[in-house]
């Protein structure tokens, strides 16, 4: 029995000898008034880094990365709002290119176009996914004998022509012009059948190369432009219809009609009506409306992930469009890569958007820029280069999302006068992906940093008292 104890005794004993933490007895130690001070000194201390270790740990940082982009799908969205200053939508085309041999002329799906006013608000739904109406020809025998029956009109004759002509139907041209060549047969028959049926109508024709100025005055933008006039005065807008005899007799017996029908009105309302409300209603039965060239087109394409460009361009499948007077003057609304994001629906992507640093947000820098060029000749061209960027909020796929950040560089690009300038995107989608992610401390880190400031407060602090207990501790005489 004793000898079980005794061997119990010897392994404790054995045991105790690797103890790290011995104890040394009460009456062996001294409790003095500097090691009090330290002792709250080192409890301050431990404290305030404790609460600031555990701040930082609670907290998180925003961390970015660059990776190679790993994406593979083989198209992306490109989402735009531009407004044309000085271009009638009739004339606006939307072009796609790229490396990979994409040409695609006028895109017309998922684009839609407005017309706009002078002040710069939509005004007329100019078509979504609709395609330039075909305007029919006829062709003529015998074109070289209808010669003479439309008026040539110069700068010196034009204003006597429009006092002498109380309506009158110009068709303003350039001789180079396809358009205008098939159509020259075609309106010299036409003053034919004017001056036939007795039509109080002058029919004139006017080139625009020989006489540029007065083109230049009339804001002749596009070859032919068949013009309709009223003591003198431009009645817009311009006829855009088919270009045949049949067509242009019935357009011109509408607008003798509608005179005739204001006539009548204004016989029998002059003295009861205001000269105000005679002008609006002259200009409605004439079927007028001011025609501003401004235009808004927005859309979105799907691109290759490959270096191409978009451009806007001002063309017509029926008209050539003169470059002198052809203006590219346009501004970014809206430009963006990827599916669009709406704050205001999409309540994932405003959770994570709201963590994001502004610095990482340049998904549309161009937003609201305006691009004017003061000359003719000349348009901006727009170099951008793409940015795949992965926000990771969180571990799960609810707190990730995809976006794509962009720079910019524009500049102003001078064409020859015989080019139509046009307003080009050119885009390069980076190899190189951004990842923002937001990272906090490990759990161990934490711990392990918590024993530092215990034990290392405690020491240090320690080795201090020791010290200072030594120097003004009194010397025993």
């Amino acid at each position: 029995m004793s000898s079980s104890i005794n061997g119990g005794g010897g392994r404790r004993q054995a045991l105790s000898s690797v103890d790290f933490y011995r104890r040394v007895p009460k009456d062996l130690t001294e409790a003095t008034f500097l090691g009090a001070i330290m002792s709250l000194c080192a409890m301050i201390i431990m404290g305030v880094l404790f609460l600031s270790e555990t701040w930082a740990f609670a907290s998180t940082r925003i961390a970015t990365s660059i990776v190679l982009d790993e994406n593979e799908e083989p198209q992306i969205r490109l989402n735009f709002n531009i407004t044309l200053l000085d271009l009638h939508c009739d004339y606006v085309s939307v072009d796609v290119w790229d490396a990979l041999g994409t040409n695609r002329q006028n895109v017309t799906k998922n684009v839609d176009k407005w017309q706009l006013d002078e002040a710069g608000a939509r005004r007329i739904f100019s078509g979504r996914n609709r395609e330039a109406r075909e305007v029919k020809h006829e062709e003529h025998e015998n074109a070289d004998e209808l010669q003479g029956h439309a008026v040539e009109l110069t700068k010196q004759n034009f204003p006597d022509f429009m006092k002498e002509h109380d309506m009158a139907f110009v068709d303003m041209f350039a001789p180079w012009c396809v358009w205008c060549q098939r159509l020259a047969p075609t309106w010299e028959k036409f003053a034919q059948e004017v001056q036939k049926e007795g039509m109080p109508i002058g029919v004139g024709k006017l080139d625009c190369v020989a006489q540029a100025d007065l083109c230049r005055e009339q804001k002749i933008m596009a070859f032919p432009t068949l013009r309709w006039y009223h003591a003198g005065q431009a009645v817009q807008p311009d006829y855009k219809m088919d270009r045949t005899v049949q067509a242009l007799v019935a357009y011109a017996k509408r607008k003798l009609e509608m005179d005739e029908k204001y006539k009548e009105w204004f016989s029998k309302n002059e003295h009861q009506t205001t000269p105000e409300e005679q002008d609006k209603k002259r200009q409605l039965y004439q079927q007028q409306r001011p025609e501003h060239p401004g235009c808004q087109v927005s859309g979105h394409l799907m691109v290759n992930r490959v270096p191409g460009n978009f451009h806007i361009e001002a063309k017509s499948k029926s008209h050539n469009l003169n470059a002198a007077m052809t203006n590219l003057s346009h501004v970014v609304n809206h430009l963006s890569f990827g599916p669009p994001i709406d704050l205001n629906q999409d309540r994932k992507a405003r959770r994570i958007l709201k963590q994001v640093p502004e610095e990482h947000r340049q998904f549309s820098p161009m937003d609201d820029s305006d691009y004017v060029t003061k000359q003719y000749h000349q348009a901006f061209h727009h170099y951008i280069k793409v940015v795949s960027t992965h926000l990771n909020m969180g571990t799960s796929d609810t707190n990730s999302l995809l976006t794509y950040q962009f720079l910019e560089q524009s500049q102003i690009v001078y064409y020859s006068e015989v080019n139509v300038p046009e307003a080009r995107f050119s885009y390069d989608l980076s190899p190189m992906s951004v990842v923002v992610e937001k990272e906090g401390r490990k759990w161990y880190d934490y711990l392990t940093s918590l024993c530092a400031i215990i034990g290392g407060t405690f020491t240090t602090l320690g080795l201090i008292d020791a010290t200072l207990y030594k120097v003004f501790k009194p010397k025993k005489l």
